[in-house]
């Protein structure tokens, strides 16, 4: 038997034993079995009420309450990764993008956003496909600045937290398997087109997957942490501008 289950019955039989030993009571002292069972009928017509409220509305309000906070505490694992890796990782991956201008036209004031401006970029995003140069991205220092951070990424994996938020669940699987392809080459100056053409890939769906999450972060931080958001912006990815001196 599962401990959890014997822990179960285990508690299931004490409160039995407990309710026999108070009816045991009751019946030495006022000696009415009548009574005793006119209160228990009573009782038990009220017991499909009480099981409504305590499993669907108050263990709702329960669930609901916990689900918040372990979402906090993801996020304060989110804004760990972007702030040591995955905003450095954009800026790198963003210098190979042909198309990084427009990305840095929508994307690089973001000091005054509204939710409708925060919208507005989702939905291009969506409808539009992050794309990567081979020919301008520098594999070399891509395998340096991931391999530095391995343990990193591993300490992300390793928290149960992270499986609980799909996107950034499939934004992670999507880096470390990057990682491992870099990893296993150890000439990259010297690669094939079928396999720089296969990288390429690669390399598109980390960044497909990073810059809606960075976007999904900084939109959280504005609303929730302002101060976070300030910082956040003065290191913008897509601000050649960007300063974290506050001027």
């Amino acid at each position: 038997m599962k401990e959890e289950t014997r822990w179960k019955l285990l508690v299931a039989l004490a409160l039995v034993t407990v309710t026999l030993f108070l009816m045991t009571i009751h019946l030495l002292i006022y000696r009415d079995p009548n009574h005793l069972f006119m209160y228990f009928l009573g009782d038990l017509v009220f017991v499909p009420i009480e099981v409504l409220c305590v499993t669907l509305i108050i263990d709702e309000m329960l669930e609901s309450r916990e689900k918040q906070q372990r979402m906090e505490k993801l996020n304060m694992v989110i804004g760990i990764f972007f702030s040591r890796f995955g905003t450095p990782l954009i800026a790198r991956l963003a210098n190979a993008d042909p198309c990084v201008s427009r990305l840095q036209k929508e994307m690089a004031a973001g000091a005054d956003w509204t939710a409708d401006r925060f919208r507005t970029v989702r939905a291009g995003l969506d409808g539009s496909k992050c794309t990567i140069d081979p020919a301008r991205a520098d594999l070399e220092s891509l395998q340096g600045f991931l391999l530095n951070n391995e343990d990193f990424l591993i300490s992300i994996v390793e928290n149960p937290m992270v499986f609980e938020h799909e996107s950034f669940t499939e934004l992670i699987f999507a880096v470390t398997h990057f990682a491992e392809e870099l990893k296993a080459r150890s000439d990259l100056a010297n690669l094939p087109p079928t396999d720089i053409a296969h990288l390429r890939g690669d390399m598109e769906r980390v960044y497909s997957r990073l810059v809606p999450e960075w976007l999904k972060y900084m939109e959280y931080l504005k609303n929730h942490y302002p101060y976070l958001f300030s910082l956040a912006m003065r290191q913008n990815p897509f601000d050649e501008k960007a300063s974290v001196i506050v001027k």
